[in-house]
């Protein structure tokens, strides 16, 4: 029901039709229909059209922030009628690898408040193969990790792909290039995450695919201190290009080629058990993207 008339809030986010189609899945015409049909209903435009933007005029600001507040006060009722038939705290027990937790974690948790604020988190960050054990054996209900675990009875989706790029110093001779393949770095001393970290596995992976063992200098337990010691010439590492990354001065990236230079970042749950219902909406939330 509070979603009938959403689409207008994402149009104004977005000022561009055919990018809130794509985003709200549906058809660019049905969109374009729709705010026709309400226009109409109106009596005014509700957006003043510049080539393909479209801007918000001040009778569409009205409108829009009246749907914003009709949007989150339906939340609320609907919150309600849940807690009324739900016994117990509400509580969502998420696991995931540190690197996701100042973008990717946030905006779920964002996301998932915007239609149930009275959810709460209880937020575990650990190693990739250590989330996917609490998940198996049930202390999380859900995990965000990466790469997809092999061999764990979890249940997965995929939310999205990032790139792996090779960091090397800026005095280092490779930081006068753009790209490497990867066959090239047999030689090279690396920085690397400890077993058990998602991004070792994807070093082990690389080094296996073309044939090499990778000559390890340092394993640390945060991709900020890989980089860090990437930085201080200690050697050379992978790692994930994310909208956060923030590398200390004196890192140069190169694109990886050669091997497949991307990891899957996907969301875990335990097989066969049926998820509580405030993780299932997390879920949702989460694989609706």
């Amino acid at each position: 029901m509070r979603d009938q008339l959403w689409w207008l809030v994402v149009l104004a986010e977005e000022e561009n039709a055919t990018a809130a189609a794509e985003r709200l899945h549906i058809p660019q015409p049905t969109l374009s229909r729709r705010l026709a049909r309400v226009e109409k209903q109106l009596g005014t435009t509700l957006f003043d059209r510049t080539g393909k933007r479209l801007h918000l005029n001040a009778a569409g600001e009205v409108y829009a922030e009246h749907l914003r507040r009709a949007h989150a006060e339906l939340a609320a009722a609907e919150q309600a009628v849940h807690e009324l038939q739900t016994s117990g705290p509400r509580v969502v027990h998420l696991g995931f690898l540190h690197s996701f937790g100042t973008w990717l974690v946030p905006d779920l948790i964002q996301r998932t408040r915007a239609v149930d604020p009275a959810l709460r988190f209880d937020l575990v960050q650990d190693a990739a193969e250590t989330i996917t054990a609490k998940v198996v054996s049930g202390d999380v209900d859900l995990g965000i990790v990466s790469p997809r675990p092999r061999d764990a009875p979890v249940s997965w989706h995929r939310l999205l792909r990032q790139r792996i790029e090779l960091a090397v110093p800026g005095t280092d001779p490779l930081a006068n290039r753009r790209s490497i393949d990867f066959g090239e770095l047999h030689d090279c001393e690396f920085v690397s995450m400890a077993k058990g970290f998602g991004m070792r596995q994807l070093l082990d992976d690389a080094c296996e695919a073309v044939d090499f063992e990778p000559h390890i200098t340092v394993e640390c337990q945060e991709l900020d201190t890989v980089a860090g010691l990437v930085a201080a010439g200690i050697g050379v590492a992978l790692l994930p290009d994310s909208p956060d990354r923030k590398l200390p001065r004196g890192v140069t990236t190169l694109r990886v080629t050669g091997v497949d230079a991307a990891r899957e970042v996907g969301l875990i749950w335990s097989r066969g058990v049926t998820l509580p219902q405030p993780a299932r909406r997390v879920r949702e939330i989460a694989t609706n993207r």
